[in-house]
């Protein structure tokens, strides 16, 4: 099944010269099924470019899914026109009346500061709650995961000494676990960070299960049993050129940044980068949507009324 998004937004003609099955909204009124509620808070600044991240992961899967956008409302966007915030996103006060399958919150490029120093840190406490009656189930993103990590089970993040940047290579460690099925036993992601966190650090009575991690840039991928929630600190969902234009961006600012690592042809920023973790991002959110899809409520109201039944085996 494609997925479900406004006609208009600008995604929509990427992901179909990609390919990507992509369903208006009239198509889908006569298709008698419920479609797989998404909502994406996006806090990244090119929001365009990171809805259409998500949107080609999310369409991939053999159901039908409606995404829904959703912004926080006391924060001004510096880097996406007013006008396309109007047109496609809504605010979280404006969605916190209704339940949702699956939730996406994406990272933002503010992991320097203390949580609490964020200007929307209070309301991203609420949203977080929100999850926890509102959501099946959650997946986090980057520093969305941090902030998370340490909002949920007080995890802490460390400032690194030079920013972990590039393309580096993760174990699966548990290759039982539904969300890796069909995974290597080792594969590459792409990752851009000044902070971290530790494995040390994780709560040994926190429920959280270290799926992936890599023997350079430490943990990647916890998965939160019983609260059906995912925490993943690096950028599976990029594109092929997003650590370029990172890079690029750096240099042309005079910023001190080295090549990213493993993400050139022998280590060349004249040639192009080749995308080597794209079968893995399209892995990984396909497993997500099967195991919500597989064990969320039928009707959506029941979402949050009794967590014991909505644990994903």
């Amino acid at each position: 099944m494609p997925i479900r998004i406004p006609n208009q937004l600008p995604a929509r003609d990427v992901l179909v010269r990609e390919g990507v099955s992509v369903m208006d909204e009239r198509t889908a009124m006569r298709q008698d099924i419920r479609p797989m509620q998404i909502g994406l808070l996006n806090l990244m600044p090119n929001k365009i470019r990171t809805e259409t991240q998500f949107a080609r992961l999310l369409g991939a899967t053999p159901l039908q899914v409606e995404l829904t956008l959703v912004r926080v409302g006391n924060h001004k966007a510096k880097n996406t026109p007013e006008d396309h915030l109007i047109s496609f996103y809504q605010t979280w006060e404006e969605v916190a009346g209704r339940k949702f399958d699956g939730f996406i919150i994406t990272g933002a490029p503010i992991e320097l500061l203390p949580f609490e120093q964020v200007d929307y840190w209070d309301e991203l406490t609420r949203i977080l709650d929100w999850t926890t009656t509102n959501v099946h189930s959650s997946f986090f993103i980057c520093w969305g995961a941090m902030a998370a990590a340490w909002h949920f089970h007080g995890v802490p993040k460390h400032t690194l000494e030079k920013k972990a940047f590039g393309v580096f290579r993760h174990h699966n460690n548990a290759p039982a676990s539904p969300y890796l099925a069909g995974f290597s036993d080792d594969f590459a992601i792409p990752v851009s960070r000044w902070t971290e966190v530790r494995a040390a650090d994780i709560p040994a009575d926190s429920g959280l299960e270290l799926l992936m991690e890599s023997s350079e840039t430490g943990p990647c991928l916890l998965a939160e049993r019983a609260a059906n929630r995912l925490y993943i600190f690096n950028h599976i969902e990029y594109d092929s050129t997003s650590l370029k234009e990172e890079f690029d961006r750096d240099v042309a600012a005079g910023t001190p940044i080295e090549v990213p690592h493993e993400y050139y042809p022998d280590d060349d920023p004249a040639r192009p980068p080749l995308n080597r973790w794209r079968s893995h991002a399209h892995l990984l959110f396909g497993n997500w949507i099967n195991q919500v899809y597989q064990t969320t409520p039928y009707e959506l109201e029941e979402i949050g009324r009794s967590s014991a039944e909505a644990v994903i085996q």
